[in-house]
């Protein structure tokens, strides 16, 4: 592709399922009534073991020792990024950074999302805009999903876009507005238990294609409380702590289950919890898939066999980098004041222009 002369914003994105940091290096031009994207570099950075080790058990550090590493990740962004740009030979006018949700307790009225924003523009000294999700949550909405902004403005064509992340989201136009929700966790469940065989992911789905369906299992998962809300409603680690894998250690104590069929099981409940929101929208497609989810064949072949809805698997820098792109045009919005969040699909009081700012050196 070739470099635009225009401003180069680069997007990053730290998902729940610990992958790794996505840059993706976007310009965006109004055309029209239309916005066209272009992602000119994208790569993925992944976490050393020491880094995953600290961002998963953050969630239980006192007020100091969080606070330390919200400038520490800053600081390792900061440096990532300005790797990222030399390599790629970039120059950037604006960094949007998402940040490492640690805290998302919207019913409390906080979430919160390390990697400082500051050190982020002090180390790059390019203009820095992170915090994307506190003002939603002032506004009494959940301060989730934000994705459905992006998805309205630049994948329209299609009647839904989902994303299989850590947490799988979706978001579709209903009565003219843009409704989103997640839907349940994906690879933060089924990453959680290949680690159990000492892997980061099961590659392709492959371990849980081998295993058998526990029914009696994922009947105790169909019937997880969250799946009976209405939206807008968003799930975070915490709730997948307390809610979600109590249910499965619960019933493994009485139980003999290997790791194959409990994963499995994962990829069925989650393929069933899909085709009810296909199924109550009346979402027939194309679907747009995004997220690493979308990889992970045995899912995909089980989402499918769950339902009649066509789905559109994208070329892979949109599979991997979506998220990256959309918080890269977050970021694009804000400068040029605009609405970057949308009420209908967090439930919050009104539209907001969400994200903090800091001036680069």
């Amino acid at each position: 592709m070739n470099k635009p002369n225009k401003e180069v914003i680069i997007g990053i994105m730290s998902g729940t399922s610990l992958d790794g940091v996505d840059l993706a290096a976007c310009h965006f031009e109004t055309v029209g009534e239309q916005i066209k994207y272009n992602i000119i570099a994208a790569e993925t950075i992944e976490y050393s073991k020491q880094w995953k080790n600290d961002l998963i058990n953050a969630h239980v550090l006192g007020g100091s020792k969080l606070i330390e590493l919200n400038s520490k990740l800053g600081n390792y962004l900061g440096e990532i990024t300005n790797s990222f740009i030399i390599k790629h030979g970039l120059i950037a006018t604006l960094i949007s950074s998402h940040g490492h949700t640690i805290l998302h307790q919207p019913e409390k009225g906080f979430t919160y999302q390390i990697g400082s924003g500051a050190c982020i523009a002090a180390i790059t000294g390019i203009d820095t805009i992170c915090d994307f999700r506190s003002t939603d949550i002032a506004l009494g909405g959940q301060g989730a999903p934000l994705v459905p902004i992006g998805d309205k403005l630049l994948f329209s064509k299609y009647e839904a876009c989902l994303n299989l992340g850590g947490i799988a989201n979706i978001s579709y136009s209903q009565n003219n507005k843009r409704i989103a929700f997640d839907i349940c966790p994906v690879n933060m469940a089924l990453n959680f238990y290949a680690s159990k065989l000492k892997l980061d992911y099961d590659n392709k789905g492959e371990i849980a294609a081998s295993g058998e369906i526990n029914y009696a299992l994922l009947s105790m998962l169909n019937k997880i409380k969250f799946y009976e809300l209405e939206g807008p409603k968003s799930l975070g680690k915490e709730w997948f702590e307390k809610s979600f894998l109590p249910v499965i250690t619960e019933y493994e104590k009485g139980n003999s289950t290997e790791i194959a069929n409990i994963l499995c099981t994962l990829v069925e409940h989650i393929a069933i919890q899909h085709s009810n929101i296909f199924s109550n929208a009346n979402i027939n497609g194309p679907v747009l898939v995004t997220g690493g989810g979308a990889l992970n064949e045995f899912l995909i072949s089980r989402i499918k066999s769950n339902s009649i809805t066509e789905f559109f698997i994208p070329e892979r820098t949109v599979i991997n980098y979506k998220e990256a792109l959309i918080f890269a045009l977050l970021g694009w919005l804000n400068t040029r004041n605009e609405i970057n969040t949308l009420s209908s699909a967090t439930g919050a009081k009104k539209d907001s222009i969400g994200g903090a700012f800091y001036k680069g050196n």
